[in-house]
């Protein structure tokens, strides 16, 4: 997505520019922190989700960074990108997670990681939340990702093994059609919280992301999420592959991550399933991806 043609005007920053790419010269204090984490080799359905990092950086140049909401300009935040993970899904990779986060796993507000298929979500959350135990996972997603064997489909089953408690994960959207019985059963068989698409449609998006958050984050317990962008309606998110019709709304997603980003609890949020190579000509999946960033950064900005 080309940001050549765009217009200039100094009254009208745009979000690329708020973004520093350099290390601040003491690393004290950060508020967002973005990293890309290109995982794609290991998806059930193969494709480019690698691409997307770069894709959601360059969307970000069309929009500004203000909000009407609170009249809340992003601007206050220190927002710092700490590049790309190096081949994510190779031997190591994890580890390169790891390293990417390690410096400001006790600085920054909130973490933020650039998908990449599903399969980014495990290493991610055990990078950033080492008391794994202790912890609580919101999945935003039509699909439980309970799958055995290791995929895009299998990053919640692997975190349960790594000592994830499951009565700590709440998953929202989850959506008729895109998952089997067996992999339901074991869901419930491990406590796991589902609010359903259908949940969603009656007690409205804020109070369903209210409610998982209550429960993943019960104790003060930190809490990652995992926005996979294919629990919207397809028409909406081309780019994502998996995606069904008659999925949440663009709208319903971002209000449910602006309002999660809200919560002290948030630590790390990942975005994932958007393959920037398959997108509409409009680019409409990348750009929300982009919003998501921004969505992200306004529950931050707006935290109490």
């Amino acid at each position: 997505m080309s940001t050549q043609a765009l217009h200039h005007d100094p009254l009208w920053p745009r979000a690329t520019s708020w973004i520093s790419t350099d290390a601040p010269g003491v690393l004290e204090h950060v508020d967002l922190a973005l990293l890309g984490v290109g995982t794609f080799r290991h998806s059930i359905t193969p494709g480019g989700t690698h691409s997307t990092p770069s894709a959601l950086r360059q969307a970000l140049a069309r929009y500004s960074t203000h909000s009407g909401r609170g009249d809340t300009d992003l601007s206050s935040l220190l927002a710092w990108d700490l590049g790309d993970v190096d081949d994510p899904d190779a031997p190591g990779g994890a580890q390169r997670v790891r390293d990417l986060i390690a410096p400001v796993l006790t600085r920054a507000r909130l973490i933020v990681a650039l998908g990449g298929d599903n399969a980014l979500t495990r290493p991610v959350m055990q990078a950033a939340h080492p008391d794994l135990a202790r912890s609580g996972l919101v999945t935003i997603d039509a699909h439980h990702d309970v799958r055995d064997g290791h995929s895009n489909g299998s990053p919640v089953r692997e975190l349960v093994e790594a000592g994830l408690d499951p009565t700590r994960i709440v998953q929202v959207g989850i959506a008729d059609f895109a998952n089997s019985g067996a992999y339901r059963r074991r869901v419930d068989s491990w406590g796991i919280t589902v609010i359903s698409r259908d949940e969603i449609a009656e007690m409205g998006a804020k109070r369903a992301i209210e409610r998982a958050l209550a429960i993943a984050g019960a104790g003060q317990a930190p809490i990652h999420l995992d926005i996979d962008v294919d629990v919207c309606d397809r028409a909406a998110v081309p780019a994502c592959p998996a995606a069904l019709p008659g999925g949440i709304s663009a709208f319903e997603l971002r209000q449910m991550v602006s309002v999660a980003a809200m919560s002290p609890s948030l630590r790390s949020v990942d975005i994932a399933e958007i393959d920037a190579s398959c997108d509409a000509p409009d680019g409409r999946t990348v750009r929300l991806g982009a919003l998501l960033i921004l969505d992200c950064a306004l529950g931050l900005a707006r935290r109490t």
